[in-house]
């Protein structure tokens, strides 16, 4: 081997051992499964399908009604739960470790039907990991490595994870087909295709849109062009992936496109701050201007395109849930910097002052990103074991609600706000109103209102105790300073207290 050989090698290695070492920290977070954001919706929807698989109701409250939150995946992690008698939680690790290896080796996968540079897979997942920008930002389906920490058992993350492996497949197909080959481009193959994009749509449905924008991208971006012979098995996997979506049994799907005003204002949060959110994804624009020269139907191109056009219109016309398209502009950008910046690991070594230049503008990039997101550590080594400036950057995930179980059964309605309503299910207990926007809960505006009744200051006490008997409740956890029933009523007996002052009241009576 050439000594500049010898050099590629060790860099390519080095690559590797860098994502291997941030694979590692993810699995030793999985361990810990801090608990901030959604953890406490998927863990009670797991909770219900455990008790009954085929009519598991509202996850949320005591309520037959469906719910997308029973997607395929939801329902194999409940079976799972059923069929072992594992807890929740430990199915949500196992779910977690899965949906990881499905991430890590779809990147690989997609990246290598872009090139065959052996630097440009490790590189993918680091750019996707790191490649955003100096304010840190957590959301469901948005793959930097703070993110992906708090969110890497939701079904999210698998859905992400397969949807890399749908452009991959789709790809191979479309390429297979139009070469004349009959391998990897037969019927069975695009009706395999159909039926993945409908488990992905039906697993996360923000996500499914973005699959389906960057399936959409593979196809315009094809070369060469399609035969109308593919084209047909093409539209008979769509045909099959739509049959799937009418007929899945625990909600109806195409119902979600009427979701209500609630999903706007949630995702209002998400056109705010771009440059400090995504600003480092902009070396990723840069190097889709590059492919772009070189190919004006490059499929990461149109990707990045219809991301783009279609998270700026939401912005436009107040459709916020829109921005949940975002990673359709970010991921073809993040991956276009590491399949590009590949070929600069070559310059690199071959002496090329140009290229040493953007390779150490993404290097820079890459370093400025983890150390960012630095403070996930936190979520592995004790707040103390961390450097001080590490230690600001973390943010100490949420106790739970434990401590409640041992007088809070199965099946019981809590009266509660919405911050704990949020987390008190993952014990399979039930709210009065869900802690999130629930779109197939006829009543859900009522049940906002009367835990607002509630709580208000000037309730009077005889409607307090209308609405705990109209909703069978048989706990409420409260702060002090929360309003309600006084803790001295006779029909609240305190039993517990929780962290920082939080009490449980049976209600007797």
């Amino acid at each position: 081997m050439t000594p500049g050989g010898c050099s590629r090698s060790r860099w390519v290695w080095g690559l590797w051992a860098v994502a291997g070492a941030v694979a590692a920290l993810l699995l030793a977070v999985v361990v810990r499964l801090p608990w901030v954001g959604d953890l406490g919706i998927h863990a009670a929807t797991i909770e219900r399908l455990r008790h009954d698989p085929l009519h598991p109701g509202d996850p949320l409250v005591d309520a037959d009604v469906p719910s997308p939150y029973y997607s395929p995946w939801t329902v194999l992690l409940g079976c799972v739960a059923k069929a072992t008698g594992v807890g929740a939680f430990e199915v949500l690790r196992l779910a977690a470790v899965v949906a990881l290896v499905l991430l890590l080796s779809g990147i690989w996968h997609f990246v290598r039907t872009l090139t065959e540079r052996r630097a440009a897979p490790p590189l993918a997942v680091l750019c996707v990991l790191f490649l955003w920008g100096p304010a840190l930002f957590e959301w469901s389906g948005f793959l930097g490595l703070n993110s992906l920490a708090l969110t890497v058992s939701y079904p999210s993350t698998c859905a992400l994870g397969l949807s890399f492996h749908l452009w991959a497949w789709l790809r191979k197909a479309l390429r297979a087909g139009g070469s004349g080959s009959g391998s990897g481009s037969g019927w069975p193959v695009f009706l395999g295709l159909g039926a993945l994009w409908a488990v992905v749509l039906l697993t996360h449905q923000f996500t499914g849109v973005v699959a389906s924008l960057g399936a959409l991208a593979m196809l315009l971006g094809a070369r060469p062009w399609p035969p109308r012979a593919v084209l047909l098995r093409l539209a008979a996997g769509l045909a099959l992936g739509l049959v799937v979506l009418a007929v899945w049994p625990y909600y109806p799907f195409f119902e979600l496109f009427g979701a209500g005003a609630d999903l706007e204002q949630i995702h209002r949060a998400l056109y705010r701050d771009l440059l400090g959110r995504f600003g480092l994804a902009l070396l990723g624009v840069a190097a889709l201007a590059l492919r772009f020269r070189r190919d004006r139907r490059d499929p990461l191109v149109l990707f990045f395109a219809l991301g783009a056009v279609v998270f700026a219109a939401g912005g436009l016309s107040g459709h916020y849930s829109w921005g949940r398209v975002l990673p359709a502009a970010l991921i073809p950008a993040q991956v276009a910097a590491a399949v590009e910046g590949a070929g600069v690991v070559a310059g690199v070594v071959c002496g090329d002052r140009l290229r040493r230049v953007f390779a150490g503008v993404l290097a820079v990039a890459l370093a400025f990103g983890a150390w960012t997101q630095a403070g996930t550590l936190g979520y592995v080594l004790p707040k103390d074991a961390l450097p001080s400036p590490l230690a600001a950057k973390y943010e100490p995930p949420w106790p739970g609600y434990r401590w409640i179980t041992p007088w809070v059964r199965y099946g019981d309605v809590v009266m509660a706000k919405t911050f704990p309503a949020r987390q008190i299910p993952a014990y399979g207990a039930y709210t009065v109103a869900p802690g999130y926007p629930d779109f197939f809960l006829p009543d859900e505006v009522a049940r906002e209102d009367a835990v607002r009744r509630y709580f208000a200051p000037g309730t009077p006490r005889a409607e307090r105790v209308e609405v705990l008997r109209r909703y069978g409740v048989r706990w409420v956890v409260a702060y002090p300073g929360d309003g309600g029933l006084r803790a001295d009523d006779p029909v609240l007996r305190k039993v517990g207290t929780g962290p920082r002052g939080l009490g449980l009241y049976r209600v007797v009576g």
